[in-house]
């Protein structure tokens, strides 16, 4: 009887042991890219924008298109806006709708912060420069679709 539980214990310790090197190597093998940005919204209390930009990785650089809508938005902005895009395993993956919620207010120039995932797992950290005059409390959505390596 004891060595049968000695026998157990071994094998849940050995189990443990696998399940954590399997996700060791699904996380290394996610990839950051770099990410850049323009983006020009503008609301009354419901907001559009949209914009273009690229993502850099590895050692390709594929266009972006950025459309979105949200909720909570006053005035008109354009950001300018570098970050990164981590846990991709492939340049596809940055594909999707993300969604997040923020606050923020610009007068002529101003920081801006944001960090969104989508579906993927891709979680993208943004900052930059918004200007114009914008005042936001809102639920954000934003989709971002990608074309042909250049």
């Amino acid at each position: 009887m004891i060595g049968f539980v000695r026998a157990t214990k071994i094998g849940a310790v050995v189990m443990a042991a696998a399940l954590m090197l399997v996700g060791a190597s699904s996380q290394s093998m996610a990839h950051v890219g770099r990410i850049r940005a323009n983006i020009l919204k503008a609301g009354f209390i419901v907001g559009v924008g949209g914009g273009s930009g690229t993502l850099n990785f590895r050692g390709h650089t594929y266009p972006l298109r950025f459309s979105g809508i949200s909720a909570g938005t006053l005035g008109v902005a354009g950001m300018d806006l570098v970050g990164t895009a981590s846990n991709l395993r492939s340049a596809a993956d940055i594909a999707g709708a993300y969604t997040a919620v923020g606050a923020g207010f610009a007068l002529v120039g101003g920081p801006k912060v944001a960090r969104m995932q989508n579906a993927n797992g891709v979680v993208i950290e943004l900052h930059g420069v918004q200007i114009g005059l914008a005042v936001s409390l809102n639920l954000s959505g934003l989709t971002i679709q990608m074309g042909p390596p250049a």
